[in-house]
């Protein structure tokens, strides 16, 4: 199970989640989100990371062009759709993509099947905003024959990675408001405790 933090801001928080143990980091380039951060600050972190670690653009109903452009501006690796982005766009984006969607309790799962060209990952639904609202869905209704290929967002912390690792197992978990203090800025002992967890998990 593969761990991504999302909601980076800054080159020690980042820096920090790399060092625990982190596989992927995440940039919010939607512009309304508390986590907000512009390409060029990017730059300046993914400059500093490892090439080994996944660097993910996270991107909310924007134009193929915009999203190519920030990607290339900022040093990002792999594609995070988080809005309601059609097949369509698919086909125009040149990284690597996750494809995100927002779970209420009436989702079909069977959408997902048009989906395969890229990596699903699965959040709670909310009016109010894109991800990072720290609010569970229905995990358990996840089809058993999905559940080892998808990312499971949307409330995941220390108090439940032991249920998800053991009962959902999913390819992939993305974190975000559990390890902060405010919107944007990481707690670096919660990360560390996190980490110390997800590591006894795996042994």
């Amino acid at each position: 199970m593969k761990i991504k933090i999302c909601g980076i801001t800054n080159i020690e928080d980042a820096l920090t989640a790399e060092s625990l143990g982190a596989d992927a980091v995440g940039f919010i380039f939607y512009e309304k989100s508390k986590r907000y951060v512009s390409p060029e600050t990017v730059l300046d972190i993914t400059n500093v990371l490892s090439p080994f670690t996944i660097k993910v653009g996270v991107f909310v109903d924007e134009s193929s062009e915009i999203i190519n452009t920030k990607s290339k501006l900022a040093g990002i690796n792999v594609v995070q759709l988080h809005g309601d982005e059609g097949l369509k766009i698919l086909k125009e984006i040149t990284l690597p993509i996750i494809k995100a969607f927002r779970l209420n309790g009436n989702f079909n799962y069977e959408k997902l099947d048009d989906y395969k060209k890229c990596s699903i990952l699965l959040d709670t639904y909310s009016e109010k905003s894109f991800g990072g609202t720290g609010k569970q869905f229905d995990w358990e209704n996840i089809p058993a024959k999905i559940r080892n290929n998808i990312i499971l967002a949307g409330g995941v912390s220390l108090e439940n990675i032991e249920f998800i690792y053991k009962n959902i197992n999913p390819a992939a978990v993305d974190l975000s408001s559990s390890l902060e203090i405010t919107p944007g800025k990481k707690d670096k002992k919660k990360m560390e405790i996190f980490f110390k967890k997800v590591n006894q998990l795996r042994r």
